[in-house]
């Protein structure tokens, strides 16, 4: 198959209205061609007159670690333009910014999943596209998370860095998609192009999204595997808890949990009284480890990991918004008075709870808190939410 920049190069009548503009890509360590040649360097050798270049939150170089680890603008040295940081002193394109081109190529591998920030910038570069009248063309890449929706919807009031609009954690869509849904939804007026993949089948074994024959590169320094996109939905969600997220270790996360003052295995059997049918898909195997860094730094944690892959993987079943939502629950049950939630500025939000940003809304803390509060009152609300989501971007699907 090929993914959009592959298409792009190959393709002479896809770049032909790109002669006589300047162009600017948007672009992480994850933005290459199918022999691995970065995207900057394979357009600018395709003849493209690249203006510039732009990186998303953990920079074009993809060295930033962690959240709000800032990016500074600075010079290509191989090619003398300038690579403005959309995760530095603006998270939004500036009017200089906009001016450097006058077609912005959006090049950025995803994870299918709403928090992750490279969603945002695609909006705000579509607003801006549309206030200085510029054209914006996303080179699609394959959802590795495939098409499953999971998650209730962001709620209204709610909307951050890691909350574009009003769609569930697992949104199931790809960024060509995507960019669809924010020019209907928020009624933008902007010149919007899809350089589609050729024979992506996302609901296709063995990688359901991500096809067998590309490597894996991460997006982002935390995002190691394909075993980590699947379980991000979920796990993502421990960045707002006082447990680890596995940060600090080879497999950041792709854990349920880890702590040193809890024992996996009853939390496991917790969750297996709670609610089974939530723990279905995967493979899930208790582990220890001690973080190098973040998080219970140098303490040895119990914990518990996550196998979405190989026979262990069911594409149907494995539901990890709620495989998390149901640790979370196990947890309280066996811990009432565990402090649980970390309180802390998460993404630019200052005043609201990191798991209430995370999750676009309080309903998922609650439900954990509330010792009366059942499974089935979280699915039923993430059930009606989901239908409502892939009964309104039916009609933007691309394959």
């Amino acid at each position: 198959m090929k993914f959009g920049i592959d298409r792009l190069l190959a393709e002479p009548e896809l770049r032909k209205p790109l002669e006589g503009n300047r162009v600017a890509l948007i672009a992480h360590p994850a933005s290459v061609t199918a022999d691995l040649t970065h995207s900057l360097d394979a357009l600018a050798g395709a003849g493209l007159n690249v203006s510039s270049a732009f990186g998303p939150q953990h920079g074009l170089k993809g060295d930033k670690q962690d959240n709000m680890v800032e990016t500074a603008d600075e010079t290509d040295a191989r090619y003398g333009i300038p690579v403005f940081s959309l995760y530095g002193e603006v998270r939004r394109p500036t009017g200089q910014m906009m001016s450097s081109a006058d077609v912005f190529l959006f090049d950025l591998q995803d994870l299918g999943c709403r928090i992750y920030t490279f969603v945002t910038t695609l909006l705000y570069l579509l607003e801006e596209a549309a206030r200085h009248e510029k054209s914006v063309w996303v080179l699609d890449r394959p959802n590795p998370a495939g098409r499953p929706v999971e998650g209730t919807l962001l709620e209204p009031g709610q909307e951050s860095f890691v909350g574009a609009g009003p769609m569930p954690m697992r949104h199931g869509l790809t960024l060509g998609e995507m960019g669809h849904w924010f020019i209907r939804h928020f009624g933008l007026d902007v010149d919007y192009r899809v350089i589609e993949m050729d024979g992506w089948q996302p609901d296709a074994a063995p990688g359901f999204g991500w096809p067998s024959d590309r490597v894996w590169i991460n997006p982002s320094p935390n995002a190691a595997s394909l075993n980590m996109a699947r379980a991000y939905p979920g796990t993502v969600m421990l960045e707002g808890a006082t447990l680890s997220e596995g940060r600090g270790t080879t497999r950041p996360l792709e854990v349920l949990f880890g702590a040193p003052d809890l024992d996996a295995k009853a939390v496991l059997t917790e969750m297996h009284r709670i609610a089974p049918g939530w723990m279905a898909g995967c493979a899930l195997r208790e582990c220890w480890f001690t973080p190098t860094f973040h998080k219970h730094q140098g303490d040895l944690c119990s914990g518990l990991m996550i196998h979405a892959e190989g026979p262990f993987y069911d594409h149907a079943g494995f539901r990890p918004w709620r495989l998390q939502a149901v640790a979370f629950k196990a947890i309280r049950a066996l811990h009432p008075d565990y402090e649980l939630w970390r309180d802390f500025p998460y993404e630019y939000e200052f005043d609201r709870l990191a798991i209430d940003v995370i999750n676009g809304g309080s309903s998922l803390r609650e439900w954990v808190d509330d010792e009366e509060a059942q499974p089935g009152d979280l699915d039923q609300r993430a059930l009606r939410d989901e239908d409502s989501w892939r009964a309104e971007v039916a009609d933007l699907l691309l394959y």
